[in-house]
């Protein structure tokens, strides 16, 4: 074992045990991630005593290609911006409150709704922000109702990670290992439409199948409707400038090949602007600055320590010959890359990450199959609600349950996981299979 592959597997383990243990380092009342930490470590130490130079790993980050880590990271981001500012308008409480209200009460119905809400929300903006804007509402009303929370938070986190595979925006790993293929945004949606459909029911069906009798019986608390929960206060003309820059974004994205811009440019395009009319507004309405830097705040920026870190880690696995022996080990070249993708990237994505996962399977298929790339994006996304340790919206969902009050212990959530994860994969990759 090489060097590069000591320090590589040190890492992992490190940042697994982190994120099990201590995910987050206080610092007054700043907190930093310690996965993050870790990783900055494991690059710098790469870049010390491993195989690969701070020149090459700087060339490699900078270099014009579409795996431009700083491009890629550009355009989550300002996605992102763009999720937080809607989420700051008080779009999501909003469509929250509304879903509450149509289940009239009943715990079935309202299960239903929430799971249909944020597939639909998860698609056109992003699952960490689906994930972090509704978890805290639906702990809110179970506290009010007295409803155990589980089959609610269980069913948002599976939706949220299942449907976000159905847009090339909807997670990073997307951008990630499209990009890496060449993949435009409208050939991704025609590829993966499909999977993601296959794969969103089928996770509902497994869900139902959990907790659906559970949900049936009555309970003996009185459920609240939505008027009852506390709610965010709701500024319409940012929700209006939030969804204009949204649908906008999403239009351009799909004609990016045509009009000949690339998406980061487009995505970066789009945020701004956004974020300059909350400046102006905020100034026009004596708020100041308060709205726009409360976009910028909440934006997570730790990815870009993050990515970077493990970009560096493996360059430098690359560089030692490891990623090119895998590839000559599982690369077949042909349709059944897909499943086996899927399957290996879901697992690798709760051994080091969703992110990571993504770069490092992006250097093993290295543009040589096609179906490995969508399989990858498959298991990358419902990879990521087997373990917490699967995505960082894991990380800090886990983060938000503690602050309410509200214990779900590992083993539980892996078995939930794993037993939705599993069906999942299989309908997701065969219909993949049948699509190429």
């Amino acid at each position: 074992m090489t060097i590069s592959a000591i320090i590589a597997l040190i890492t992992a383990l490190a940042m697994i045990i982190s994120v099990l243990f201590k995910p987050y380092l206080s610092f007054g009342k700043a907190k930093v991630g310690l996965y993050v930490i870790i990783c900055v470590a494991g690059a710098a130490c790469e870049l010390i005593f491993g195989e690969l130079s701070f020149s090459q790993a700087l060339a490699g980050i900078s270099a014009d290609s579409s795996v431009n880590p700083l491009k890629i990271l550009a355009l989550f981001l300002s996605m992102t911006l763009i999720s937080v500012c809607l989420g700051d308008s008080g779009f999501f409480h909003l469509v929250a409150k509304k879903a509450f209200t149509l289940s009239k009460g009943k715990n079935l119905s309202l299960f239903f709704i929430l799971y249909a809400v944020v597939s639909a929300l998860t698609v056109f903006t992003s699952n960490d922000i689906v994930i972090l804007t509704f978890t805290p509402i639906i702990c809110i009303f179970c506290k009010k109702s007295g409803v155990s929370p589980v089959p609610f938070l269980i069913g948002e986190f599976v939706a949220a990670n299942t449907w976000s595979m159905a847009l090339i925006v909807g997670n990073p790993t997307n951008v990630y290992l499209a990009q890496s293929a060449g993949v435009s945004f409208a050939d991704y949606f025609k590829v993966m439409a499909l999977p993601a459909l296959a794969a969103g029911v089928t996770a509902f069906i497994v869900l139902f199948a959990l907790f659906g009798k559970t949900l049936s019986k009555k309970s003996a608390a009185k459920v609240p409707d939505g008027a009852a929960l506390a709610s965010a206060r709701v500024n319409l003309p940012c929700m209006v400038a939030a969804l204009i820059a949204l649908i906008g974004v999403i239009i351009a994205l799909a004609l990016a090949n045509l009009i000949g811009v690339e998406m980061w440019l487009i995505t970066v395009i789009f945020a701004s602007a956004l974020l300059l009319f909350n400046i102006v507004y905020g100034v026009a309405r004596g708020e100041g600055l308060v709205r726009a830097a409360s976009g910028i705040k909440k934006t997570p920026w730790e990815l870009v320590p993050f990515i970077l870190s493990m970009f560096v880690i493996v360059l430098s696995l690359e560089k030692s010959g490891i990623t090119e022996s895998i590839a000559a080990a599982l690369v077949k070249s042909d349709k059944t890359d897909g499943a086996a993708f899927g399957f290996l990237s879901a697992g690798l994505s709760n051994l080091l990450n969703n992110i990571p996962t993504s770069v490092i399977t992006e250097k093993i298929i290295a543009g040589k199959s096609l179906a490995a790339t969508y399989g990858a994006v498959i298991g990358t996304n419902i990879g990521a609600f087997i373990t917490p340790v699967g995505a960082l919206a894991g990380i800090m969902w886990t983060k938000i349950l503690s602050g309410y009050g509200i214990k779900l212990p590992f083993r539980k959530f892996f078995v939930f996981g794993v037993t939705v994860a599993i069906p999942t994969l299989f309908a997701a990759t065969f219909t993949l299979f049948l699509v190429l």
